[in-house]
């Protein structure tokens, strides 16, 4: 059989080569910007998500790569080539819709099959590549059945096959689960990471969900009001995010906005408007101007609860439990401080008694495990 792609089958690509680079790119709608200048490389092999809410410019951004919009400022090169002015058809990538946007009058081998026809191939080579492409996605056996046959499931991967069996350098996926209920969604993350993972393509994709993201990617931008708040790793972007904005998108998080009053060499500490003191280990990005406007961001999953006063000098509030919601392996506490400021506390399910409504309790977390953002 005929590789799909690329001569790094079955391993991640470790080279270092850029298969898509945005520098300063802008796109207006109505003389609005729905990309403001952003600049974004793409390594080859990646699995690089583009992450933000509705409306922020990731789809945008999405359809500039692939060519169905085009730049009004800044540069776009795939592979070190210049995109301008080079159609979609042109260009080697290809692109999954959330939609699918499959033919409801062709079977599967004939959609999978369409563009191959389109470029006029000789038989032989359309058969091996639509052989190999419906292999790569298991749906040898359902060659036959139309899209109206198949599940959310099926028709996803005859999609991705479609989108594969072209032998794209970069492949685009444009929220490719959303349209999936939460149960096949999973094993669908699975199936493409899986997938990435042996064929060493370049995957770029955008989504609103965060844990998608972080699931499969090796980098992730994301995206707010059409600039990029922050480009890095899962874990870098959890476990420090650069902007409020970042914290409070990715996953859950407990914010407070303060004023810095004091500063030592190894943390600041922050005193909000109702009173609240907080104590920060000072890391990279910690902002250290006295008086300077920050937001502290504490995780649920780092604070400790306690029924009596522990043992701790800083960042430990005395309040009452005004919400205990049971999650099977894990316990959501909404705990209420004295200050009248309530914050969310996820902890794991130890399979003992839940404490009732009202019930006074401690909250504390440590100086690391916290961060001060700029509120500037």
């Amino acid at each position: 059989m005929v590789p799909i792609i690329t001569p790094h089958q079955g391993e991640k690509v470790a080279c270092q080569s850029l298969d898509v680079e945005l520098h300063g790119v802008f796109k207006f709608f109505h003389q609005e910007p729905a990309v403001h200048g952003i600049d974004l490389e793409i390594k080859q092999g990646e699995f690089f998500s583009i992450l933000g809410p509705s409306g922020c410019g990731k789809t945008t951004t999405l359809r500039l790569i692939a060519g169905f919009e085009s730049a009004d400022a800044g540069k776009l090169l795939i592979r070190g080539q210049s995109m301008a002015n080079v159609p979609p058809y042109r260009r080697p990538v290809n692109t999954v819709f959330q939609s699918y946007a499959l033919f409801n009058h062709l079977n599967v081998w004939d959609n999978i099959a369409f563009g191959l026809r389109l470029q006029k191939l000789r038989k032989a080579e359309i058969e091996t590549r639509v052989k190999e492409a419906l292999e790569l996605v298991k749906m040898s056996a359902l060659r036959s059945r139309f899209p109206t046959q198949l599940s959310g499931g099926q028709q996803q991967r005859v999609a991705l096959a479609r989108a594969l069996v072209n032998h794209p350098a970069v492949l685009l996926l444009d929220e490719p689960l959303g349209a999936l209920d939460l149960k096949l969604r999973k094993q669908m993350q699975v199936e493409l990471s899986t997938l990435h993972q042996e064929l060493g393509l370049t995957f770029i994709m955008v989504t609103h969900d965060q844990e998608e993201a972080l699931s499969l990617s090796d980098r992730i931008a994301v995206m707010n009001h059409g600039k990029i708040e922050q480009i890095g790793t899962p874990n870098e972007i959890y476990e420090n995010p650069r902007t409020a904005f970042v914290a409070d998108f990715i996953g859950d998080t407990n914010l407070f906005a303060g004023e810095i009053v004091e500063i030592n060499s190894s943390s600041i500490k922050i005193v909000t408007p109702r009173g609240l003191s907080f104590v920060v280990s000072r890391q990279e990005n910690t902002p250290t101007g006295l008086q300077e406007p920050v937001v502290v961001s504490v995780r649920p999953e780092k604070i400790q609860l306690s029924l009596y006063t522990p043992n701790v000098q800083t960042n430990c509030f005395e309040g009452r439990l005004v919400n205990v919601m049971y999650l099977g392996t894990h316990v959501n506490y909404v705990v209420e401080l004295l200050a009248g400021v309530n914050i969310t506390v996820l902890q794991p399910n130890t399979f003992g008694s839940l404490p009732n409504i009202d019930t006074p309790i401690y909250a504390w977390w440590s100086e690391n495990d916290c961060l001060a953002l700029s509120n500037s």
